[in-house]
């Protein structure tokens, strides 16, 4: 049974549509009203608050604090400056991500530890032999993202103190309304904004002085469902959508490594001493790292300009068609940025897909890439005709007969 958060007494009348998701055991906002449209232009033209305490915190203390963090995560912990936040993810003995969050290293010397999932049985498991404290605040500690290009303006207005030097992944301490709180320069909708951690039984102090800050500049509160499409916009991965947690799965082919979900930059296999699965990492890497990779695409659709766009029940089709050249590409090449134009021919369907140049570029990977776009021409009916582009990457053109549209669009 779901429970509210410490913002639930503001959330809940402002939730006017009762659109609620379950979020780790919390009632979590899907939508404030009839759509997220306005929670997400808050986010990028104004200022939104997000309630975020459902994610898991821990507190790691002691003396042997740091030597913990550093034997969890993938990064050198050692470097972690107090007043400075880590992104990493943190992975089993094979080197396949468990989960990812934020590490925050506070004035005492202490570390806040945020996570998506559980992981005070993982982080007691890693500490045997070590003089340290592993408190579980997820129930005392309240996270609120204040977020958006006014986010600095009205928590400054709220706090009544500049934050102007706080760069980006970093924290300091503030106070609001009389409550003291940790400001973190962080979030997870890629624009500018701040992450507050907050005495639970505060919350709602917070909270009313923070919207009434925000007042002046347009705030509003924004869903699950808005901060979402922020992060795809920004590239962000969520645990259970882009991967999965190895914990959560049985099959090899599901549990991922850092270098395949794109967070390699997160990991440094020099540091001096030894992290949870950096054998493991290591060995993928000497192996000419892994044979897949998680990326994302650009996709610009435009029709061709020499001829007819397509007619609206022939969509359907052009997705197949499409998919099918999309799928290679995306697992044969480098690609960021791809175009598409599509028209109607005497008696086909035309579709041109053109790359950035940094894929099939004469690569071993390139070749299977081709050759396995042959063949799906050949099983969907398709000329295919194959050119370097002007991009420096390639020029696929299909041409599906108009015989084979329906057989397209009515396969499952």
């Amino acid at each position: 049974m779901s429970v509210g958060t410490a913002f639930h007494p503001r959330t809940a009348p402002l939730n006017r549509k009762m659109q609620w998701r379950e979020w780790s055991g919390y009632f979590a906002s899907s939508t404030y009203a009839d759509f997220h449209d306005i929670e997400y232009n808050a986010i990028r033209e104004a200022a939104a608050l997000i309630d975020v305490s459902p994610l898991y915190k821990y507190r790691v203390a002691g003396p042997d604090a740091t030597r913990l963090v550093d034997r969890v995560i993938t990064r050198d912990a050692t470097r972690l400056a107090p007043g400075q936040v880590y992104y990493t993810p943190w992975c089993d003995e094979y080197g396949k991500v468990i989960d990812d969050g934020t590490v925050h290293h506070l004035d005492d010397g202490s570390y806040r530890w945020t996570a998506a999932d559980p992981q005070s049985r993982w982080l007691h498991l890693n500490a045997a032999g070590l003089d340290v404290a592993i408190v579980d605040e997820t129930e005392a500690v309240a996270g609120l993202a204040l977020q958006g290009p006014f986010s600095r303006d009205v928590l400054e207005a709220a706090a009544e103190t500049s934050f102007a030097d706080l760069r980006y992944f970093r924290r300091r301490t503030a106070t609001i309304v009389g409550v003291g709180v940790d400001v973190s320069r962080t979030g997870y909708t890629g624009d500018l904004g701040y992450e507050l951690w907050i005495p639970w039984d505060a919350g709602v102090q917070v909270w009313d002085a923070i919207f009434e800050a925000g007042q002046a500049f347009g705030i509003h509160p924004a869903g699950i469902r808005a901060l979402d499409v922020c992060r795809v916009e920004a590239g962000l991965i969520l645990a259970e959508v882009e991967f999965s947690s190895a914990r959560h799965v049985t099959s090899p082919e599901l549990k991922y490594s850092p270098f395949e979900v794109g967070l390699g930059r997160l990991v440094e296999l020099n540091k001096a001493s030894d992290f949870v699965g950096k054998r493991a990492l290591q060995a993928e890497q000497r192996a000419g790292g892994p044979a897949r990779r998680l990326v994302g695409l650009e996709l610009e659709w435009s029709f061709e300009p020499d001829l007819p766009p397509i007619e609206p029940d022939a969509e359907v089709a052009v997705f197949r068609i499409a998919q099918e050249s999309l799928t290679n590409i995306a697992r044969h090449a480098q690609a960021k940025r791809i175009w598409l134009s599509v028209g109607r021919g005497r008696d086909s369907i035309v579709l041109r897909v053109i790359d950035d140049g940094r894929g099939m570029n004469g690569a071993p990977a390139a070749a299977g890439g081709l050759r396995g776009m042959r063949e799906r021409a050949v099983i969907i009916g398709a000329a295919l005709s194959i050119k370097r582009a002007a991009t420096g990457g390639v020029e696929v053109r299909l041409e599906v007969p108009a015989a084979r549209e329906a057989a397209l669009a009515a396969r499952p």
